[in-house]
């Protein structure tokens, strides 16, 4: 790694702590290059705005969290669990889209840069051979999954998991999760 990519790769994890605590309105600047140890003119002629280091930090968690949890979609409830897996070890990336929900996009798409259509062609490819269900359309079934995999996040309502909680709490949750995807997705009597 060159000396540009390793202030680059600062830039994106001291913003990742900056923008999950603070947003993009509360972020700044002087914050993430001293935690950095970037010049404030670097960081701009890296990235030209906060914004559009908020985009980069945004972008970057989310491919962290596809490489950690690629979409097996013969396997609906294990990739459920290692959503929920990686969401505990990088609650950023929660904490990041909900700033952006606040703060930029209300509805809609929030991920527009990212392509989903491999995905959810999987999930029509493992419809159409019975490995799940087809009473749902494909992009439905990977928006369930994905917030069913949310139960325990930093978005959720009710309790947030950390790492600190107990194994068996994490194991309970797991084993919860995969049998709930199962039922909702599994093809036969279980789905409506």
């Amino acid at each position: 790694m060159d000396k540009s990519q390793a202030s680059r790769r600062r830039l994106l994890d001291a913003g990742a702590v900056e923008f999950a605590a603070h947003g993009i309105a509360g972020a700044r600047v002087d914050r993430i290059s001293g935690e950095a140890k970037v010049s404030k003119a670097q960081l701009y002629a890296y990235y030209g705005s906060k914004e559009n280091l908020f985009d980069a930090v945004l972008l970057d968690q989310v491919n962290g969290i596809l490489d950690t949890a690629p979409l097996t979609a013969e396997d609906l409830p294990g990739y459920a669990v290692s959503l929920y897996d990686a969401y505990l070890i990088r609650p950023q990336l929660v904490r990041l889209a909900t700033w952006a929900r606040l703060e930029r996009s209300p509805a809609g798409h929030l991920f527009t840069q990212a392509d989903e259509t491999p995905k959810i062609d999987a999930i029509a490819r493992a419809q159409d051979a019975g490995h799940i269900a087809a009473t749902y359309p494909p992009a439905d079934v990977h928006s369930m999954v994905i917030a069913m995999a949310m139960s325990w996040s930093p978005s959720s309502l009710t309790y947030t998991a950390t790492t600190a909680d107990a194994a068996a709490d994490h194991e309970r949750r797991r084993t919860s999760l995969a049998a709930a995807v199962r039922s909702a997705f599994t093809p036969g009597p279980t789905t409506p």
